[in-house]
């Protein structure tokens, strides 16, 4: 038996880069995905739509599995909002979120909001030592992924 485990993650950073360049990189999926670690392969669907397939996560000596989702990406200039929603039937997870981009004195205030629900092939009575486990790998890719971001934005 499988079960999914939840991923929910919301994060703010502040960059001195102007807003439509840090809009501009991020509505770029392609360029905005090569910022972010343990991607396997990026796939474009059409339709700014990506599937992700992820390199495999390992803890310690032990493969958990591959994560592959797909999303389709919308951006709105005029709100400097870039959102995406999951495709369903695509891989073993479902993901969705937002970049607000604000601009402010100086710089720019960068908002991050996703959501991730992952089905792991393992039983159900690992759960309760697998969940965390992938949680704090997906949730420090994420931490990279920002911090990337704003190494590329610091020299932008």
């Amino acid at each position: 038996m499988s079960f999914s485990v939840t991923i929910n993650i919301q994060r703010e950073f502040e960059t001195s880069c102007a807003p439509d360049q840090v809009f501009g990189l991020l509505a770029d999926v392609t360029r905005s995905a090569s910022h972010f670690p343990k991607v396997d392969k990026l796939v474009d669907l059409g339709d700014n739509t990506f599937r992700w397939e992820m390199e495999k996560i390992s803890i310690a000596s032990y493969t958990l599995q591959q994560t592959i989702y797909a999303s389709r990406y919308t951006a709105d200039a005029a709100a400097r909002k870039i959102f995406w929603t999951p495709v369903q039937g695509v891989g073993n997870a479902i993901v969705e979120g937002a970049w607000i981009i604000t601009p402010k004195e100086g710089g720019t205030k960068v908002a991050l909001t996703t959501k991730g629900n992952l089905t792991v092939d393992f039983p159900a009575f690992l759960e309760f030592i697998i969940s965390p486990l992938v949680v704090m790998e997906f949730t420090g890719m994420i931490e990279r992924y920002l911090a990337n971001l704003q190494d590329t934005f610091n020299i932008l």
